[in-house]
């Protein structure tokens, strides 16, 4: 078994497990998580593919299978299985066990927050994940606040985000520090938390929210 495949079910085992858990019952809601997986998945995944063909990033070969499709390991196609199933179980589980309540935001600061991921971006047009990483950040921002308002005023919201980087930092320590991907020293910005490109702190909040968005949409239209 490959290390990034190894990683892929260390992520996903307990999700699973506790999925069938009465009171959870996050195997129900399955068809709101691939309403989520096929939208939000699908965009990240074509980034991903661009940027591995124009060498953003690359991945060691010692440490997949060797089976790609579009220039991507199979390990790197599950990571965008695995990783929002996690999350989205983290989503429903905060909610189970914490009363959700309305925090106070202003909408300038969601207008100026998007306004400064899309300045540094523009900075940045030279860098190539620093440049698309914010302009992704700045569009999930947006997304939310016009989709579903109410949850950038959730606190369970940002609980969960905040409970999503205990394992991002993990998970994105080992895939940086053996290291199973590598990143090219020109397409960012060069500064790192520890191992950790500081680029990958906006890439996991942008993929997070818009997961939990997408997902959240899907729960309400379909009641």
């Amino acid at each position: 078994m490959s290390t990034y495949l190894l990683i892929n079910l260390m992520i996903i085992i307990v999700p699973l497990i506790l999925s069938f858990e009465r009171k959870i019952l996050f195997y129900k809601k399955l068809i709101n998580y691939w309403y989520s997986i096929l939208i939000v998945s699908s965009a990240f995944l074509i980034w991903d593919v661009i940027a591995t063909a124009r060498g953003d990033w690359a991945f060691a070969k010692e440490h997949i299978i060797g089976i790609s499709f579009f220039g991507l390991p199979i390990e790197e196609i599950l990571f965008f299985i695995t990783v929002p199933y996690a999350c989205i179980f983290i989503f429903e589980t905060v909610n189970l066990y914490l009363n959700d309540k309305k925090i106070k935001l202003n909408e300038y600061f969601v207008w100026n927050f998007s306004l400064i991921f899309i300045l540094i971006a523009l900075l940045n047009q030279s860098r190539n994940y620093t440049y698309t990483v914010m302009l992704f950040s700045s569009s999930s921002v947006l997304l939310i606040y016009f989709l579903d308002k109410n949850l950038l005023l959730s606190r369970n919201f940002w609980i969960t985000i905040a409970i999503t980087y205990v394992p991002f930092l993990i998970v994105n320590y080992i895939l940086t520090s053996i290291p199973i991907v590598t990143y090219n020293q020109k397409a960012f910005s060069t500064i790192r938390i520890t191992t950790i490109p500081l680029e990958d702190f906006f890439y996991s909040f942008s993929m997070i929210s818009m997961w939990i968005l997408f997902y959240n949409l899907s729960k309400k239209n379909n009641g």
